[in-house]
């Protein structure tokens, strides 16, 4: 006879919860928004505690007479044992002073079955795919998602759920009312790129683009830098171009505002040697992370993503940059219709790891052509769903490339030109290019490079 195990649950401590839900009204809020109706392994408990959240959604405390009558509205008084057993919930536990216990058991409970669901899935996949990069992804999602609690995401949610997105955005505004002129997003240091976007929004995804030679790597590195040491957030950067050491050549000199030739020749005098040793130490003491594979697909930026975001937490990516990246796919397709599946990707990467993402890209040389060098959106290279996919969209303009004429700007003045802005105003800020330290100020902000300038 073969050997069927049942999967694991405990029918008592779900009895023990809803038992506490109608025992003690201060206890409902706790319970109903840390479980869901999928953890309880009885159908019948199910419907019972979906029943209760229809009723705490309308404001009504959850008691025997509105479940009862809950119930018999839906018809499902008789499915789940009638009358007498939520009679006999209301007597299971004496107290709900141990309720969170009873929760920790049913939730435990419903993580083991959903991993061995998982674990399934898992094997059958492996069985059929005749693509073992799918199949490991398809695998370290399943996992990361339960590693994330995020059972249920995605589904329909009624409105007012108990712990739900009004509940969420409610308090929010609580939050920012009771903390006026505080950032909703990570700040980036650029202080009037922060005051239009209100920082970096989590799930955002963000084109920063330029001609070559402008200098989107170095504000892209300003911005992680900025985030990792002053913000002490989690910054991953992909750098598809340039060396892990050539990038922390062009952050040190920023730091430590030291000219880069001179890093580069090594000729630094007393000064600048302790301003590297001080930039040193804050990089070194930052959550920054770097990787500089060349041969780098969506799938393992978001692998890579995930398994930080479960070990270490993750607050910010930054990949450099789009049109160096290939889908991973052996049969060669339409480059347009590739990049539209990689900006695709990044996009519900951002959603599913709720961070920001900002993700560099060329532009095409049409901009080069026009008289009026400002970027567009049409200029971006290989466009596709870029514009569509992003929820900003932003790009670098730098008259002295050009040779532009612009009264009244100084030397070194660069425009970075915000020309989708999902969430608010299109914009422009004006900012400071300061070559020779590969570093971006506001425009307002004055740098000591040398000891007494």
């Amino acid at each position: 006879m073969a050997d069927y195990k049942v999967l694991p649950n405990s029918l008592e401590s779900e009895q023990a919860v809803l038992g506490c839900v109608l025992l003690d009204q201060e206890a409902q809020t706790d319970i109903l928004s840390s479980l869901s109706p999928d953890d309880f392994y009885s159908e019948s408990h199910r419907n019972i505690f979906k029943a209760m959240q229809t009723i705490f959604s309308k404001s009504i405390p959850v008691d025997y007479v509105t479940l009862t009558s809950e119930l018999e509205v839906e018809k499902k008084l008789d499915s789940v044992g009638g009358i007498d057993y939520i009679t006999f919930l209301t007597n299971v536990v004496p107290s709900a002073a141990n309720f969170m216990h009873y929760c920790d058991i049913v939730s435990s409970n419903a993580i083991r079955r959903n991993l061995i669901k998982s674990g399934q899935k898992i094997i059958e996949n492996a069985f059929n795919s005749t693509d073992e990069k799918e199949a490991m992804q398809s695998a370290e999602k399943l996992i990361f998602d339960l590693s994330q609690k995020d059972n249920g995401k995605g589904d329909l949610e009624l409105v007012g759920k108990p712990g739900g997105a009004l509940t969420n955005v409610l308090k929010e505004l609580n939050y920012l009312a009771e903390n006026q002129g505080k950032m909703r997003g990570l700040p980036t240091g650029f202080n009037d790129f922060d005051k239009l976007t209100n920082g970096l929004q989590k799930s955002a995804l963000i084109i920063l683009a330029a001609r070559p030679g402008v200098g989107k790597t170095s504000f892209a590195m300003n911005i992680a830098t900025h985030v990792a040491i002053e913000e002490g957030k989690k910054v991953a950067v992909f750098a598809l171009e340039m060396s892990k050491e050539e990038l922390m050549r062009r952050s040190l000199a920023s730091i430590a505002k030291v000219n880069l030739s001179n890093v580069l020749r090594g000729s630094l005098d007393q000064e600048e040697w302790k301003r590297i040793w001080t930039a040193e130490k804050k990089l070194a003491q930052s959550p920054l992370y770097l990787s500089d594979s060349s041969m780098v697909t969506p799938l393992d930026i978001i692998s890579k993503c995930r398994k930080l975001k479960m070990t270490e937490g993750l607050d910010l990516v930054v990949i450099d940059y789009l049109q160096l990246m290939t889908s991973g796919k052996t049969s060669r397709e339409n480059r347009t219709q590739e990049i539209t599946e990689i900006t695709r990707m990044l996009k519900v990467t951002a959603k599913e790891l709720d961070v920001p993402i900002i993700l560099l890209s060329q532009l095409s040389r049409d901009v080069d052509k026009r008289e009026d060098h400002k970027p567009v959106l049409s200029d971006l290279r290989d466009s596709g769903s870029i514009e569509q996919d992003a929820d900003i969209v932003m790009f670098l303009y730098n008259p002295d490339y050009y040779n532009d004429a612009i009264s009244q700007d100084e030397a070194g003045t660069v425009y970075l030109l915000i020309s989708k802005h999902r969430s608010g105003s299109p914009g422009e800020v004006k900012l400071k290019w300061i070559k020779e330290i590969t570093t971006y100020t506001n425009a307002d902000q004055t740098i000591k490079t040398q000891e007494g300038e």
